[in-house]
C-alpha cells in the first residue's frame, strides 16, 4: 500500500455531540485496490478532493461518488476501484443525522448515497469548494462553516427519550449488555424496544451490540497488533478465538490476521480520535 498523509483538527465543541472526527487523508502513490470500511457507532461522511470514490458492498457493484455519507451498518462495505487519492472524512454520530443532515439515521442505514442526495445543491457547493481551497485548515474552516449553520438552522428533532438513553447505554457498555436487560432498564418490553430502536437507527439493538464489541476489538488490534486473538477474544467477550474469528468473517468479510496484513500501514499512521477514546 502506498503511504498514506493525514491531517486532522480538533472537533468544534459546538459540534462534538454530532462529530467523533474530521480528517484529511492523501495518498502518495496509487490507493490501495482495497479498503474495508467497517461498521461501528458513527456515520461516514467523505468528500474527494480529486476523482470519484467507488464503494461497493460485498457482491454488489461499484458505485463512484464525488461526495458521500454512509449510514450504519453491520458488515463491512468495500472502498476503491477507483484513482481517488485524496479527500475528507468526518465521523458522525447517530445525532447528527437529525441535526446536520436532516433525516434520522435509521434512513441511511445500510447504504451509501451521494451527499447531495442529502443535502441538494450545498453539497455541490462545498465539494467544489474544498477542491478549490489552498490548505488543509481552510478545507477544515469550510467543513466547520457548513455545518455549524446547519446546526443552527434545523428545526430540533425530538427522539425519544427512552431510545436516545437506550442507545447511549448500549454505546458506553461496548455492546456488553443484552437486549432483555436492556429493556428492563428502559421500562419497555423487549419487542416494543427492538421496534423502536430499530426504526431510529436502522439497526435492531441486538445487531447494534454486535457491531459496538467489533468495534472495541478492532480498537485494540489497532493499538496492539501483536497481541494473541485468544486474548483478544477473552478480552471483549466472545467464546473463544473460533468465535472471534467468525464474527470477524462475517462482518468484516476477512480473518483478524488478514485485516491487519491489508490495513498495517494505515493502522501505524493514523488512529482516529474516536478509536482512542474506545480505549478510555
Amino acid at each position: 500500500m502506498a503511504g498514506m498523509e493525514h491531517h486532522t483538527r480538533a472537533v468544534h465543541p459546538a459540534l462534538r455531540p454530532y462529530v467523533g472526527d474530521v480528517s484529511g487523508y492523501a495518498y502518495h502513490g496509487d490507493p490501495p485496490d482495497l479498503h474495508r470500511g467497517l461498521p461501528s457507532r458513527y456515520l461516514t461522511l467523505v468528500i474527494t478532493l480529486d476523482d470519484p470514490l467507488g464503494v461497493a458492498w460485498p457482491g454488489s457493484p461499484v458505485e463512484k461518488y464525488d461526495a458521500l455519507v454512509g449510514g450504519l451498518h453491520s458488515t463491512a462495505v468495500h472502498i476503491g476501484a477507483t484513482p481517488s487519492r485524496a479527500g475528507v472524512q468526518l465521523s458522525l454520530t447517530p445525532a447528527a443525522a437529525r441535526v446536520l443532515l436532516g433525516l434520522p439515521p435509521g434512513e441511511l442505514a445500510s447504504t451509501v448515497v451521494g451527499l447531495d442526495e442529502v443535502l441538494g445543491r450545498p453539497a455541490r457547493v462545498l465539494t467544489e469548494q474544498l477542491r478549490e481551497a489552498p490548505s488543509w485548515d481552510e478545507r477544515m474552516d469550510l467543513l466547520e462553516t457548513l455545518f455549524l449553520r446547519r446546526m443552527a438552522d434545523t428545526p430540533a428533532h425530538e427522539v425519544r427519550p427512552e431510545v436516545g438513553w437506550a442507545w447511549r447505554r448500549l454505546r458506553d457498555a461496548g455492546g456488553a449488555i443484552g437486549v432483555q436487560q436492556l429493556a428492563a432498564e428502559v421500562g419497555w418490553s423487549r419487542r416494543h424496544l427492538t421496534d423502536r430502536f430499530t426504526a431510529e437507527f436502522g439497526l435492531a439493538p441486538k445487531v447494534a451490540a454486535r457491531v459496538l464489541r467489533f468495534e472495541r476489538a478492532v480498537g485494540r488490534l489497532r493499538r496492539q497488533p501483536t497481541i494473541r486473538l485468544a486474548d483478544l477474544s477473552a478480552e471483549f467477550g466472545y467464546a473463544d478465538q473460533a468465535h472471534l474469528t467468525r464474527e470477524w468473517q462475517a462482518i468484516a468479510g476477512c480473518s483478524p490476521r488478514q485485516w491487519l496484513a491489508e490495513e498495517l500501514p494505515n493502522v501505524q499512521d493514523f488512529v482516529p480520535a474516536w478509536a482512542e477514546e474506545l480505549e478510555v
